[in-house]
């Protein structure tokens, strides 16, 4: 009778275990990948440090934007984009810092601590967390034109997310709010950033 109930015991914990990774997968998406891979395969220590991300700011609510923000950030995409084609190494500066102080106003960590915001958005926003990421590695000056250009328009995932008036309708199945309504204004021209040194 004590070999049943143990066995019992470790079935349960066992099929909890696998259920707690699913679920982690089914959470964070791309970002459970992301995770994985830069823990060379390490399922255990990628979920580890997944829910020690969820533990440590999933109660991160989003604080709604002053008013009047919300008009300056989309004009200061739009002008961060525009001058990409003049300037991608300087336009991806600016969306780095924009995205930075975005996610600041919105109640995420304050963007002094790059990897610990990230940590934070990914809990929220894993789908489109991985653009920022990218933004902030082309800010070095890694990649020719044409990452910066990818980087960018992945990065606007994020901007669209962060900056919608409700927090809960931002994103539905990964995709932004804006970004269902038929918003044209993601891609950078591609034909601009041909011969700019790639």
């Amino acid at each position: 009778m004590v070999v049943i109930a143990a066995a019992a015991v470790l079935f349960v914990g066992l099929r909890r275990a696998r259920g707690g990774g699913r679920g982690l997968k089914h959470r964070f998406g791309p970002e459970y990948d992301h995770t994985v891979a830069r823990h060379d395969g390490d399922v255990r220590a990628a979920e580890q440090e997944l829910r020690e991300r969820v533990r440590l700011h999933g109660s991160v609510k989003a604080e709604p934007l002053p008013p009047g923000a919300r008009e300056r950030y989309v004009a200061q995409w739009a002008g961060v984009q525009e001058q990409f084609v003049e300037s991608p190494q300087q336009a991806v500066i600016e969306a780095d810092a924009l995205l930075a102080r975005l996610a600041r106003d919105r109640g995420f960590p304050d963007g002094e601590r790059f990897d610990e915001q990230v940590a934070a958005l990914s809990v929220h926003h894993a789908h489109s967390v991985h653009g920022y990421r990218r933004v902030h590695t082309a800010t070095r000056g890694q990649g020719g034109t044409e990452e910066m250009r990818e980087a960018m328009v992945e990065a606007r995932r994020l901007f669209d997310s962060l900056v919608a008036e409700h927090a809960a309708d931002s994103t539905r199945n990964g995709r932004p709010a804006s970004a269902e309504r038929g918003n044209t204004s993601w891609a950078l021209p591609r034909r601009h950033a041909k011969g700019s040194g790639t």
